[in-house]
């Protein structure tokens, strides 16, 4: 079969919509991750936005190996330079560099003749090439171009030297037959498109990324871009986990295959959920908590029948296991170890005894620990580094409404007590943290719910704090109490301050 290259821009196209800056340490995390599922491509982010952009796309291209690392452009040289050094320590460079080519694009973004951009284009590309020998060109909003005058770029930049050429549907406006065909009109009129790979990149504004995705492989594309858990600008972009499967499940009919490793596939997901901070829905295809869920009792009966009669994917076909073992507080280090390594977390020695005790901890709250619980706790261990540190809270309510929190932290070298008041029992407890840390970040958005079962479930905290010159961070904290949840994920979010990112490019 032939080969499908799986593109992720998580960290670029991902990133950039989500009102936050993931730092450096972040992105290598699920960089690590992004290679363990077997991607192809990592975008790793638009170098020339930002001095921290720079130094996530370079730390990434040095740590990072065994897949090639890409860094996207505007079709401009300072932007090209900029990108080519950062990349310059990659395994396997590409510069991804292009240029709206629709005519609202051309007419209203660009100012540019069509001429001129197809000059331009050419010579984004002549200039990329100076640095590396893989070279992406993305023409933006391809599917709202002309397709006669698309061909013609594509012919052009493939000349100057090309090796990828990117058709974005960057609005989510195709449907899949529509898109198909504009995949297909490329294959059949660009003279040297053999030279170079067809790649699709869709959004999902309308709800058919994935669809308009695959009916772009089917007619010939050999690349596809997106993102885990279909993160991206407005209504988000591709999953790609969605594609992976339905290639997967359906691969004679494609007549196409991927190096993806499956079994990473949940991992993945639940990765960039936990560092993102954005939700994945219950019922999100693939990776969602429904999606191997069978309620109605038709269904159950099929399933203990013959699996087969409603499960077109195993659950563990992409690392979702079953869980045979009960862990409780009376469970060992070696069922802590073996369920963790069946969960795909290898943990030994010290840090096996630091999750054991956190194990403890929480297994004395809880009659039984699930592998959700898990999930969780690997997710929440204590970050040494971090500045500040949870120690104990108090609340008092007085009156309907009022409250006052105290509470002890770790912050600049020492241990603080302080109280504040505050409209209920979280605004109380916020208002105190700020007292003591001095932040003057605005808390923009707050979620609590439960994200295990029994009712000594894990509440799940998450807050999003905006700052004055517009930079936003993400927290998460996990706690049986929520309003210690909600502690924990402020005090995350205030740890996780970087510096803004000051633009990024949509295609």
């Amino acid at each position: 079969m032939k080969k499908l290259y799986v593109f992720d821009t998580t960290l670029r196209d991902g990133e950039q919509s989500l009102g936050i800056t993931l730092n450096v340490k972040e992105k290598l995390e699920i960089g690590h991750q992004l290679v363990k599922l077997g991607v192809d491509i990592i975008e790793a982010g638009f170098p020339a936005s930002s001095p921290g952009d720079f130094e996530s796309v370079q730390t990434m291209a040095q740590e990072i190996k065994g897949v090639t690392i890409c860094g996207l452009t505007r079709a401009v040289a300072k932007d090209i330079d900029i990108c080519a050094d950062a990349l310059r320590k990659a395994e396997y460079p590409r510069i991804h560099t292009g240029i709206g080519v629709s005519p609202v694009h051309m007419a209203k973004k660009l100012n540019l003749t069509p001429d001129r951009v197809v000059e331009q284009a050419v010579s984004a590309v002549k200039y990329a090439k100076k640095y590396v020998s893989d070279v992406e060109f993305y023409a933006e909003d391809a599917f709202r171009g002309e397709p006669a005058f698309l061909a013609k770029v594509i012919e052009a930049v493939i000349s100057a030297g090309a090796t990828v050429v990117n058709l974005p549907d960057t609005v989510g406006y195709a449907s899949p037959w529509e898109y198909g065909d504009l995949i297909s009109f490329v294959i059949q009129n660009v003279k040297n498109i053999d030279q170079a790979i067809v790649s699709v990149h869709c959004h999902n504004d309308l709800g058919m990324a994935t669809a308009n995705s695959l009916a772009g492989i089917k007619a010939g594309a050999r690349q596809v871009e997106g993102t885990i858990n279909g993160i991206g600008e407005r209504a988000g972009n591709t999953s790609l986990e969605e594609v992976i499967m339905a290639i997967f499940t359906q691969r004679d009919g494609y007549g196409i295959e991927s190096s993806i490793n499956h079994r990473e596939i949940s991992a993945t997901s639940r990765l960039v959920s936990r560092i993102t901070g954005v939700t994945i829905p219950d019922h999100k295809a693939i990776v969602g908590a429904n999606a191997f869920n069978h309620a109605s009792g038709i269904h159950q009966d099929g399933v203990l029948k013959d699996r087969e009669t409603y499960e077109i994917i195993q659950p563990e076909t992409i690392g979702v296991p079953k869980n045979n073992i009960n862990l409780t507080a009376r469970s060992g280090r070696h069922a802590l170890q073996f369920r963790l390594e069946e969960l795909g977390y290898k943990v030994e020695g010290a840090q096996l005894d630091d999750v054991y005790q956190r194990f403890l901890l929480l297994a004395d709250q809880k009659k039984e620990i699930f592998d959700q619980d898990l999930y969780v706790l690997m997710g929440d261990s204590d970050d040494k580094e971090n500045s500040i540190i949870f120690h104990s809270m108090s609340i008092a309510t007085s009156g309907v409404g009022m409250a006052t929190a105290t509470v002890t932290l770790e912050f600049a070298g020492k241990v603080t007590t302080d109280a504040a008041c505050g409209n209920g029992p979280v605004n109380a407890l916020f208002n105190t943290i700020d007292r003591i840390t001095g932040n003057k970040a605005t808390l923009e958005y707050y979620d609590v719910k439960s994200v295990t079962r029994s009712s000594e479930a894990l509440g799940e905290a998450t807050i999003k704090l905006r700052y004055e010159d517009g930079h936003s961070v993400v927290g998460k904290g996990y706690s049986t109490d929520v309003i210690e949840a909600s502690a924990k994920a402020y005090i995350n979010a205030l740890v996780k301050r970087t510096p803004a990112a000051e633009s990024s490019i949509a295609i």
